[in-house]
C-alpha cells in the first residue's frame, strides 16, 4: 500500500536528496580564521607553561613553598573571577574581549624576557604577571567558549569544537618539545617571546573574522532598572542548576575533575618514586598518551552521531575512570605500557566527552546566558579541581602514593551516574529547543 500525495508535491526523502550538500568547516573562512588564530595562541600557551617554571626553578631558584604558590598564583582567578567574567561577556560583544585579552597577555609577558635582560626580573614580578595573566585568561575562555555560535551555526558546533580539539592534540604533542628546545637555546625567559608573537598572531586572525556579531540586546528601562552584577551572576548559576540537562552536566563533569585530580595530583611524584622512571621517559610517555586528544578528535563527532550525543556523553564519562586504573595497575617492572594506556584512554575519553557536553550546553543555551552558562560551569567543574589535589596530597602521605591512585581511580567511576540518572542519557541529538 502507497501513501498518496497530492500532486506536484515531493517525499521528504526527494526533498533531502535535492538539497544542496552543506559544506564542511574547512571551506568556512571565519571559522578557519578562528581556528588558526586559536591554534598559534594554544602553541605558545605551550611553551609559557612551560618556560614560567623553568625561570621560577632555575632562573630564580625559588623554593619548593615558592614554587607551589606560583601555581597556586595562576589557578586562582579561574575561582575568583569566573563569575563575574560570565555577566560580563554576556553584556559586550565576545570578540573585543577577547582581542583585549590577548593584548594584555602578550604585555604582560613581554614583561618577563625584558626584565630579565635589564636584571631586574624578580619572583613578586613573576607571581604578579601569573596572576595577571589567570585573570585574563579567565575572560578569554568564558568569551572564546560563548564566541563560537556566533561564528558556525549551531547544528554544527560539534565539528567545530571537534576541529578545535585537534588543535589542542597537535600543541600538546610538540608543544612541551618546543618549549624545551627553546628554554634551553635561549634561556626560559626569552623562550617566552614566543609566546608573545602567538598572541600579536592571534590578534590578527580575530581582526580578519567578517561575520559580525549580534550585540547584547540593550536593557528596556520600561522593565525596570538594569539588573546588578549580583543578580545577573545569580541568574546564571540558577539557570545552570535548574536546567534538566546542565545541573547533571555539571554534576558528572566536577566529581570526574574531583577524584582525577585527587590521582593526578601525586602521579608524577607516584611515577618518579616508584616506578623509577626517569624525566625523559615520563615525557615520551607523556608525548604518546597525548596523541589520544587527536584520536578522540576525530571520532567524537562520529560516535555522537552513530550512538546519540547524550549515551556519548554518559560512556566516555564511565570510560574516562579506566584511566587512573591502568596507571594504578602498571607494574615496577614494565609500567610503560600501563602509562601510555593509562594516558591515551584518558585524553580520548575526555574529548569525546568535552566536544559533545561542551556542543550540546552551547546549542541549548540562549545568546544573552551564554557567557553567564559558561562561567558557571567552568566555576563548578573547576572549582574541585584544587579540593581534589589538597586531598590526594593529604592522602598521599598517609595511606601512601600508589592507594591514593586507586582511592582516585575508583571513585571516579561515580562521576557518570549523574548523566546516566537523567535525561541527558536519552538525547539522540541537541534539541533544537532549550529546554530548561
Amino acid at each position: 500500500m502507497s501513501i498518496e500525495r497530492e500532486p506536484g508535491t515531493r517525499s521528504q526523502a526527494e526533498l533531502s536528496a535535492a538539497a544542496p550538500k552543506r559544506r564542511g568547516l574547512w571551506r568556512h573562512r571565519d571559522f578557519m580564521k578562528l581556528w588558526t588564530g586559536q591554534t598559534i595562541s594554544q602553541l605558545g600557551d605551550e611553551v609559557t607553561q612551560l618556560a614560567i617554571p623553568l625561570v621560577a626553578a632555575l632562573t630564580l631558584e625559588v623554593t619548593p613553598f615558592e614554587f607551589g604558590l606560583l601555581g597556586v598564583l595562576q589557578f586562582l582567578p579561574f575561582i575568583l573571577l569566573t563569575i563575574p567574567a560570565g555577566v560580563w561577556v554576556d553584556r559586550m560583544r565576545r570578540r573585543p574581549i577577547m582581542i583585549g585579552a590577548n593584548v594584555g597577555r602578550a604585555v604582560l609577558l613581554t614583561s618577563i624576557p625584558v626584565s630579565f635582560l635589564t636584571g631586574w626580573l624578580t619572583l613578586w614580578q613573576l607571581y604578579v604577571v601569573a596572576f595577571a595573566i589567570g585573570c585574563l585568561e579567565v575572560f578569554f575562555d568564558v568569551a572564546y567558549q560563548s564566541y563560537l555560535p556566533s561564528v558556525v551555526e549551531r547544528d554544527r558546533l560539534v565539528e567545530g569544537n571537534a576541529k578545535l580539539e585537534i588543535s589542542v592534540s597537535a600543541t600538546s604533542f610538540i608543544g612541551p618539545s618546543i618549549a624545551g628546545f627553546l628554554a634551553e637555546l635561549l634561556r626560559p625567559a626569552i623562550a617566552i617571546f614566543f609566546d608573545v608573537v602567538s598572541y600579536l598572531g592571534s590578534i590578527v586572525f580575530l581582526i580578519l573574522i567578517r561575520r559580525p556579531e549580534v550585540p547584547p540586546q540593550p536593557h528596556d528601562p520600561a522593565t525596570g532598572p538594569r539588573p546588578s552584577m549580583r543578580q545577573d551572576a545569580t541568574e546564571g548559576l540558577r539557570y545552570v542548576l535548574g536546567h534538566r540537562y546542565l545541573r547533571y552536566i555539571a554534576a558528572c563533569t566536577g566529581t570526574l575533575n574531583l577524584f582525577g585530580n585527587l590521582g593526578g595530583a601525586i602521579l608524577i611524584l607516584y611515577i618518579v618514586q616508584q616506578l623509577g622512571l626517569t624525566a625523559g621517559t615520563i615525557g615520551i610517555v607523556l608525548s604518546i598518551g597525548n596523541l589520544g586528544v587527536l584520536v578522540g578528535a576525530l571520532l567524537s563527532e562520529r560516535v555522537g552521531r552513530w550512538i546519540g550525543i547524550g549515551p556519548t556523553i554518559v560512556w566516555s564519562a564511565l570510560f574516562s575512570s579506566f584511566s587512573l586504573i591502568a596507571v594504578a595497575l602498571a607494574p615496577r617492572e614494565a609500567p610503560v605500557p600501563f602509562l601510555i594506556a593509562g594516558g591515551f584512554i584518558g585524553t580520548v575519553t575526555a574529548v569525546i566527552y568535552n566536544v559533545n557536553q561542551v556542543s550540546l550546553r552551547q546549542a541549548i543555551t540562549p545568546d544573552r546566558m551564554l557567557g553567564r552558562m559558561n562561567a558557571t560551569m567552568r566555576f563548578i567543574v573547576w572549582g574541585t579541581i584544587p579540593i581534589g589535589a589538597l586531598a590526594g596530597a593529604v592522602l598521599g602521605g598517609v595511606i601512601g602514593l600508589q592507594a591514593t591512585i586507586w582511592v582516585g581511580a575508583i571513585g571516579s567511576f561515580l562521576g557518570f551516574l549523574p548523566v546516566l540518572l537523567s535525561p541527558v542519557r536519552s538525547l539522540k541529538e541537541i534539541p533544537s529547543s532549550e529546554p530548561a
